[in-house]
């Protein structure tokens, strides 16, 4: 007869009884909500049909739909054919995209691009180039640990260099009072900073408040950080997206770079490209001769390796597609005027709107700030108001996303805007 077999009771062992009691991470607290994630989460909590989120940094469509550009999607068709590898990049990137990256923010004709001495990586987009960077100033930049950034700033600035190891400070920029540039107040921070201090610059539509320095500013500011011999962080997230022209767009790391200035530069590929997945970006320096230059890659590759070892593949081979195919880059060039464009001619209707609408106080500023995004000059109490009551989703400071904005809504947005500024709402 088979005897059955009974479960035995056992004790359990003591790291088995006890582990469900206290875990090892039972002191981590939570962290501080996204202030972008909460927005887009309670956008699409909401059910009604009006509703507006113009809190996502991604530009839409008329439609209000994300956007593949067509130069994109021949490019990709380009690569199918060639059936290429999968195989890992050199730690530094693909070399067909950091060649034509670097000539693209520096121009064909820069000299030092012209001399082999501008040190580059392709990096994980704008971020991966901005924290690279950071990195490698906090070992090796020999005069200071410290980057001034300007108030406001785009939010991850300060963790991406807090973690690179430096002491991050601010500079004034941005003037509430005129919903524009503080130009003195910029200009005497920088007079004031200790000599050889680093300094981050947005090299066009500044995150989050879309002021720009004009050129002749730019040229005032070069020549300040020239007598103070500050170091200049550019970052350019938006080259070509901001005017339409990537030309006008890199005016300031141009000029700069020719007045004799060694510059770090981080570039993003994500919004000029509609590459925001891909993950595409460069980070460079500008560096003495050759011989400097190749000294600085291998140390680049040394900041690099224990990071991610590698970047990423296929957004690097849509980029350097584009940028080096004669009708492709047309294409695109055409592209990103076309969206820098529907942004410009929203903020034209938006300002028209408030004012027709005879909405209290001056919007001019809407139609003199550029790129994605606008420092609206609303109130917090005033945002919270359009979220509950008008549905229409945006940062508590009043920073919106003016991609968010489309032939389809942008009157109800200003109606609803002007009553929210009324008290009407």
């Amino acid at each position: 007869m088979q005897a059955i077999a009974r479960p035995l009771a056992r004790a359990a062992p003591k790291h088995v009884r006890y582990a469900g009691s206290l875990s090892v991470w039972s002191a981590v607290p939570a962290g501080p909500p996204d202030p972008i994630l909460g927005v887009t989460e309670a956008f699409k909590a909401d059910k009604d049909p009006r509703k507006i989120n113009l809190g996502v940094g991604a530009y839409r469509d008329e439609n209000g739909k994300p956007y593949v550009l067509n130069a994109v999607k021949k490019a990709e068709e380009i690569l199918v054919q060639q059936n290429p590898d999968k195989e890992y990049l050199p730690i530094t990137g693909l070399p067909e995209f950091t060649r034509e990256a670097a000539k693209l923010a520096y121009g064909a004709d820069s000299a030092p691009l012209k001399n082999n001495a501008i040190a580059v990586t392709q990096s994980i987009s704008g971020t991966g180039a901005l924290r690279i960077g950071g990195a490698f100033l906090g070992r090796f930049y020999p005069h200071s640990k410290t980057i001034y950034l300007p108030t406001p700033s785009w939010g991850n600035h300060t963790p991406v260099f807090r973690d690179s190891g430096l002491e991050v400070k601010n500079y004034r920029y941005f003037d509430k009072k005129t919903v524009g540039l503080d130009f003195e107040g910029l200009k005497e921070d920088l007079k004031n900073m200790p000599e050889q201090s680093i300094v981050l610059l947005h090299a066009c539509a500044h995150n989050p408040t879309g002021v720009d320095p004009t050129p002749e500013q730019w040229k005032e500011i070069s020549d300040i950080v020239k007598e103070k011999k500050l170091f200049p962080f550019f970052d350019m997230a938006y080259q070509g997206f901001a005017s339409g022209s990537t030309t006008r767009d890199a005016f300031a790391v141009r000029h700069f770079v020719s007045e004799g200035h060694q510059v770090a530069l981080a570039q993003s590929f994500a919004k000029n490209m509609g590459l925001y997945g891909e993950r595409v970006g460069l980070f460079s320096l500008v560096t003495a001769d050759p011989e400097e230059r190749a000294r600085v890659e291998s140390q680049l590759k040394i900041v690099i390796r224990p990071m991610y070892s590698n970047p990423p593949l296929h957004g690097a081979r849509i980029a350097a597609t584009i940028l080096s195919n004669q009708d492709l880059y047309g294409l695109w060039e055409s592209e990103v005027k076309h969206m820098a464009g529907r942004i410009i001619d929203m903020r034209h209707r938006l300002h028209d709107n408030l004012v027709n609408l005879n909405t209290p106080g001056d919007w001019k500023h809407i139609t003199r700030q550029i790129g994605m995004f606008s420092f609206t000059d609303l109130t917090t109490p005033q945002t919270r108001a359009l979220a509950e009551k008008a549905h229409i989703y945006m940062t508590a400071d009043g920073r919106i996303s003016m991609a968010g904005l489309n032939t389809s809504n942008i009157d109800y947005f200003s109606e609803s805007v002007s009553k929210a500024v009324k008290g009407e709402l």
